[in-house]
């Protein structure tokens, strides 16, 4: 689990964030089974129970769906740790890489994220590197 209690008790910050995973994974078109299981997985580190996580995604969806806009997504993201921030970053990125590459679309989210969650390029591309090492 990667927030302190109090942050996982703010349900409706759990669902902004599950948001912005379930918007990385569509954003090419093809949202697949293993970016769902990506997206389980990084709820279940949030501290999402096994029981809300079905729960958590229709809800997401929802507001996935009606918003045209990222910014909602990382309002109360900005206020996270640096360290927090990354792992969110890093479950991004696996969404990402999970296809084995990443296109234009979702590169510019992430370079768009990446300003609004005030995080240096240099991090993000060690970050990007670290995951797509990993899903070779």
């Amino acid at each position: 689990m990667f927030f302190k209690k109090e942050v996982i008790k703010n349900n409706n910050f759990l669902i902004k964030i599950c948001a912005l995973l379930i918007h990385a994974a569509k954003i090419d078109e093809n949202y697949t089974d293993k970016e769902e299981e990506i997206i389980k997985k990084t709820l279940i580190q949030l501290g999402v129970e096994n029981k809300d996580i079905s729960k958590t995604i229709e809800e997401a969806k929802i507001i996935e769906e009606s918003s045209n806009q990222i910014l909602d997504f990382t309002r109360e993201a900005k206020a996270l740790s640096e360290e927090d921030k990354i792992k969110i970053v890093e479950a991004l990125w696996s969404i990402i890489y999970s296809n084995k590459e990443a296109d234009m679309y979702e590169t510019s989210l992430m370079r768009r994220l990446a300003g609004l969650l005030y995080i240096d390029n240099k991090t993000m591309g060690d970050i990007k590197e670290k995951i797509k090492g990993n899903s070779k």
